[in-house]
């Protein structure tokens, strides 16, 4: 497969797709209905319809009977945390066999044309990105995430939570199970914005932001602070009216879900002239620039709050004079002060 019939390559040898990332159709006004059913399949597939799947699967095979759940004990909550564990070992693992071991595609659609293994850094531990991000996403990220599982759980159990069935409400189940990518949208980009101020920035995000060439291990390599904030997206479903498959599918959107924004590629090959859409460029140009895209493209929040960069010249230019403006800010700012200062 030729990559630059779809981008083009730098001297550096990164990769960059020709067209600007466009924004869902959702939130455009006048809404355009046909804009919004071609873009639909794009929402349902492949990655919500494995997420979604990947709830009914645990659903039916992995949870444990109810009555069991209403006392938390040693037992099952081993028995999903090791659950978990495998499942991230296998979901995550064969991105990073397929695209960064064994190089499958070699560095067709890569962003960042180097891979982390050829890169020593002391921001790591042992100086290694996959061995540092490996042991940040078991160590925290999945003991965290089997945490708020297990609580969440616990709560249905014991019915403390709203637990709609699908037999008496499929219409209420189905609206919140199509707003589930939504609310893990707006989530994230609160918290995100919440985690790039300067003082979580510094003791928390930085953790996440060494990865500055993102592969698939890099994906809940966080701070277990962040850890916290970012699995919180499934207590919405404390008050919404849901069920627990809903709330699992909200827990592996996040889980799982953090591997499309981290891989790499903008696509991944499959058998023949397949490609399947990453959709990780505006994440990828978050962690190259920092301070745009502190959301996906679901919802236009960047473009709302002014932090859209969709890849091309004039998202660069936008980006390049908010920081102009910043800087002169803070200039005036400093200066003053320090006229304050002398005149006291």
């Amino acid at each position: 497969m030729d990559d630059l019939i779809f981008g083009k390559r730098n001297k550096r040898g990164d990769w960059a797709p020709h067209q600007p990332i466009e924004t869902s159709p959702l939130f455009v006004f006048p809404p355009r209905l046909m804009a919004i059913l071609k873009w639909l399949p794009h929402y349902f597939f492949p990655w919500n319809t494995i997420f979604a799947a990947s709830a009914v699967a645990y659903w039916v095979w992995i949870i444990p009977p109810m009555e069991t759940m209403q006392t938390i004990s040693i037992g099952w909550v081993g028995w999903l945390y090791a659950v978990n564990a495998i499942c991230t070992f296998c979901f995550y693992g064969a991105f990073e066999l397929y695209l960064y071991v064994l190089k499958c595609q070699e560095n067709r659609f890569k962003y960042n044309g180097k891979f982390p293994a050829e890169q020593k850094s002391k921001a790591f531990w042992f100086e290694s990105q996959n061995i540092d991000n490996m042991m940040r996403t078991f160590l925290s990220g999945v003991t965290i995430w089997t945490a708020i599982e297990v609580l969440m759980l616990w709560v249905y159990a014991n019915g403390y939570a709203p637990w709609l069935t699908f037999k008496d409400h499929p219409w209420t189940l189905a609206i919140v199970a199509l707003m589930v990518p939504i609310i893990h949208e707006f989530h994230f980009f609160c918290i995100h914005r919440l985690i790039h101020t300067p003082f979580l920035y510094e003791w928390v995000h930085s953790v996440h932001h060494n990865s500055v060439n993102p592969s698939p291990w890099s994906s809940l390599s966080m701070h277990p602070v962040e850890h916290l904030l970012y699995f919180g997206t499934v207590f919405y479903h404390l008050i919404l009216p849901s069920n627990p498959i809903l709330m699992l599918y909200q827990l592996h959107y996040a889980a799982f879900g953090a591997i499309p924004g981290h891989v790499g590629f903008d696509k991944v090959e499959i058998s023949g002239d397949g490609l399947v859409d990453s959709h990780a460029y505006a994440h990828y140009l978050h962690h190259k620039y920092f301070e745009v895209n502190y959301g996906d493209a679901l919802i236009p929040l960047d473009k709302w709050f002014g932090t859209w960069h969709d890849g091309s010249p004039e998202g660069e230019a936008r980006m390049q004079q908010r920081y102009r403006e910043r800087k002169e800010k803070l200039a005036i700012r400093k200066a003053r002060m320090e006229v304050r200062g002398a005149a006291e």
